[in-house]
């Protein structure tokens, strides 16, 4: 697997690396995969000629050139990937192409930042769906336009899986991610092939405490407290 620390290029895959691979005949892959904790039901693929599980595939499937996604209309695309519970995102693997369908780069929007902008017309394309990106229900394409995404890369051409370790504080505890990929290499269309994501899954906690109140208190329910004759004030809402 070619890597990619920062936004350099690594392609010697003898160097240290911070996550198990198998190397065995079993090709089960980084330990710390993600492939499990991700909701693939609801992955969401923009502008793309399939839908976005289809990219979303095990291990041993990562060099398969059968299934893909390939854009529509331009040569954008975006993937819109939710986990199971919160992760702490290591690193994100990506295999596209071939040659000029290679995107030119890809920046990456965790749930709490917005998608960085491209051009008016690709978010008035989108506009119905767009919140979804960014967990922000009110947001407007001026908010959108100003964002930078979390972290982008350069992707170089290859038919090989890169590995794009991302900056751990901007990635941490987050329960989506979203995949811009703004532009080609040259090509009318981009194509996608294989995304991963390597990482930490945690258990969501849903728990909330409930605080119960009374929506119109009745005094004579209430002891009454001594030295006081009884008499209360409602409070001014």
């Amino acid at each position: 697997m070619s890597h990619n620390h920062g936004n350099s290029h690594c392609n010697d895959e003898s160097h240290d690396h911070d996550h198990d691979h198998d190397h065995s005949g079993t090709d089960v892959g980084p330990k710390d995969s993600l492939f499990i904790r991700i909701d693939r039901s609801n992955v969401v693929a923009l502008n793309a000629d399939g839908e976005g599980p289809e990219v979303i595939k095990p291990w041993h499937q990562r060099l398969d050139e059968q299934t893909s996604l390939e854009s529509d209309a331009d040569d954008q695309m975006i993937i819109r990937v939710p986990f199971t519970g919160s992760v702490k995102l290591r690193a994100v693997l990506l295999k596209t192409g071939p040659a000029d369908q290679t995107p030119a780069k890809v920046a990456l929007v965790n749930h709490f930042t917005t998608l960085p902008h491209s051009s008016p017309s690709f978010f008035r394309a989108f506009h119905p769906v767009y919140p979804r990106f960014a967990n922000e229900n009110n947001l407007d394409f001026s908010d959108a336009s100003d964002k930078k995404p979390t972290q982008e890369f350069v992707v170089p051409q290859g038919r090989e899986v890169g590995e794009y370790a991302v900056l751990p504080a901007k990635f941490s505890n987050i329960s989506s991610i979203t995949l811009f990929f703004p532009a080609s290499q040259g090509a009318d269309t981009v194509r996608i092939y294989y995304v991963g994501f390597i990482g930490v899954w945690t258990e969501r906690n849903t728990s909330a405490v409930v605080t119960v109140y009374e929506s119109q208190a009745n005094l004579a329910d209430h002891e009454k407290i001594q030295g006081t004759d009884g008499n209360f004030s409602s409070p001014q809402l």
